[in-house]
């Protein structure tokens, strides 16, 4: 008998293409803790869907008609209770991830390796983690890493604020700079999931960077690993 699982996680997906939307579908059906509730062929749909039901992860398509993905995330900025967003596109400028995670986005998959991402994006943003297909991480890294060289004043700014870090905010750096994930710091250090994502937004805002990617940044160019 088919055992059956509590608490699936559940996904609507937003896209102009009902070919993709069969596709990830298909590929969302062959796992058992997800489950998909409903989808959308155009912006305008996602939002009055979302007036009415809810899902746990929204998979949204950029470029829709009559409104489109970045429009849908800024009627969310009306809704009380909105979904974890996963960002499912045809562009991967980095310009664009950057925008739509300003705007409350959690992940990013360019549909050529939606395939391979799609699975492992939605639960990481169902834990309120951040997500990037590999091409959009080397893509991130490689527009930090070509920032001018800074000074000698912003060197001694960027020390002041490493020694200022405690001894713990120090070993949860280093440890999301190798790919840490938060289950696998709390294990590591023997602390709860909430107290590492606690310490990853203070991290995140003592370093005025974005997300842990620009923390890898921080940690690499201060020879932290």
């Amino acid at each position: 008998m088919e055992e059956l699982i509590d608490n699936k996680i559940t996904v609507h997906i937003a896209d102009d293409h009902q070919i993709l939307i069969d596709g990830v579908m298909a590929v969302l059906d062959l796992e058992e803790d997800i489950e998909v509730v409903g989808y959308s062929l155009d912006g305008s749909q996602v939002v009055d869907w979302f007036s009415e039901h809810s899902s746990d992860v929204l998979v949204l398509d950029i470029n829709m008609p009559k409104l489109d993905g970045i429009g849908v995330l800024k009627e969310f900025a009306n809704y009380d209770d909105v979904p974890q967003v996963v960002i499912l596109s045809s562009y991967d400028d980095i310009k664009l991830v950057k925008e739509v995670l300003g705007m409350g986005a959690k992940g990013f998959v360019p549909k050529k390796s939606a395939g391979e991402h799609i699975v492992k994006a939605i639960r990481k943003v169902y834990n309120d983690e951040q997500y990037f297909s590999d091409e959009i991480k080397e893509k991130m890294m490689k527009t930090l890493m070509s920032k001018p060289l800074k000074s000698a004043d912003d060197n001694n700014i960027e020390g002041v604020l490493i020694s200022s870090l405690t001894r713990r905010e120090y070993q949860i750096l280093k440890l999301i700079a190798q790919q840490y994930t938060t289950k696998e710091i709390s294990e590591t250090l023997h602390i709860s999931d909430s107290t590492v994502e606690t310490h990853r937004k203070n991290l995140i805002k003592k370093t005025n960077v974005k997300n842990s990617v620009g923390l890898a940044i921080f940690a690499m160019r201060n020879e932290i690993i």
